[in-house]
């Protein structure tokens, strides 16, 4: 056990570590660019923290493991936000620019009502499922570049803020620092996922369930640590950009990689009262809490402590009902 002990422990430092670079690097762009922290989040860092999920996903897709690639995808939304955008929340709720938000909400219950849709009537993904969500998100990725350049006066107030207390840097170095931490996150992940996942499997856990939470919470470390510097540096805002960004991503393009690399049926490796759990609780879990985070914020331009409260509790039932049921 001293190798994995020791493998988990390089993996932690290498997500802390590149947690900071990978924000540095994102708050400087939005600075030299003048754009909303919450759409570099939606986009720049959203991608580079869904890369754990992409790989994890296309691998166990590719050897054949279904439970793996939906339990993966499902279960990074979940955490994402009834755990690290709740965490945020609960700790520094606040204002949010709606504006820049619409679009990413938009986009991710548009991706999620294909995805339920395919779901519950199918039963199973097709090949041609996963390439519509992939052009879901290359148009998502067209849209919203539109839209930072149509309005690149929206910067966010703290970033306007912020601006002056740090120093200038060059192009090229916040770029660097984007791809490093990048770079730093996704091997850390991987360390994480590969021995939790070993240690899961070593006690007879259903692959899906593993998905739905080793993996998950595994994969959606780069999304914690990216949101705890995040608010460390006074930028929660790019925070609550990265986790919507990041659900939408799970959809259109972990998914859709997944399922386009091999197609697969919907996991029923847990039943309740006889039926397909994930249909049961899984995905409407999903759709309940990305529903109980954004639909507050557009409504009334913030977000409050209460909903961080109640999206960590949804969490922890979710957490105890996959290994308890």
């Amino acid at each position: 056990m001293l190798v994995p002990v020791l493998l988990f422990l390089l993996g932690l430092v290498l997500l802390i570590k590149g947690g900071d670079w990978f924000v540095d690097g994102a708050v400087g762009l939005a600075h030299r660019f003048h754009l909303p922290e919450l759409l570099i989040g939606a986009t720049v860092v959203s991608i580079g923290t869904t890369l754990p999920e992409v790989m994890v996903s296309v691998q166990a897709a590719a050897q054949g493991n279904a439970g793996i690639s939906y339990g993966n995808a499902i279960g990074s939304i979940i955490c994402n936000t009834s755990l690290i955008a709740a965490l945020t929340v609960a700790i520094k709720p606040g204002p949010v620019n709606r504006s820049a938000l619409k679009l990413p909400v938009a986009a991710f219950f548009l991706a999620a009502a294909l995805y339920v849709g395919f779901a519950y009537t199918a039963g199973r993904f097709f090949r041609w499922n996963g390439l519509l969500f992939l052009a879901l998100f290359l148009m998502y990725i067209v849209l919203t570049v539109r839209q930072m350049r149509a309005h690149p006066e929206t910067a966010e107030p703290e970033a306007e803020e912020a601006e002056g207390d740090q120093k200038p840097t060059a192009l090229w170095q916040q770029l660097l620092l984007l791809v490093a931490g990048a770079a730093a996150i996704a091997l850390g992940a991987n360390l994480l996922v590969n021995n939790g996942t070993l240690i899961a499997q070593a006690l007879g856990v259903p692959d899906s369930v593993i998905g739905l939470t080793m993996v998950a919470l595994g994969t959606s470390l780069p999304e914690l640590i990216t949101a705890i510097t995040s608010l460390a540096k006074g930028h929660g805002a790019l925070s609550l950009g990265n986790v919507i960004g990041a659900n939408l991503f799970n959809i259109v393009l972990v998914s859709g990689a997944a399922i386009s690399i091999s197609p697969f049926s919907i996991p029923a490796e847990k039943l309740l009262a006889g039926r397909n759990a994930s249909l049961l609780v899984d995905i409407p879990v999903m759709l309940c809490v990305m529903l109980l985070l954004c639909v507050p914020a557009l409504l009334k331009g913030k977000l409050s402590r209460w909903q961080g409260v109640v999206l960590l509790a949804i969490y922890a039932g979710f957490t105890v009902f996959q290994f308890l049921f």
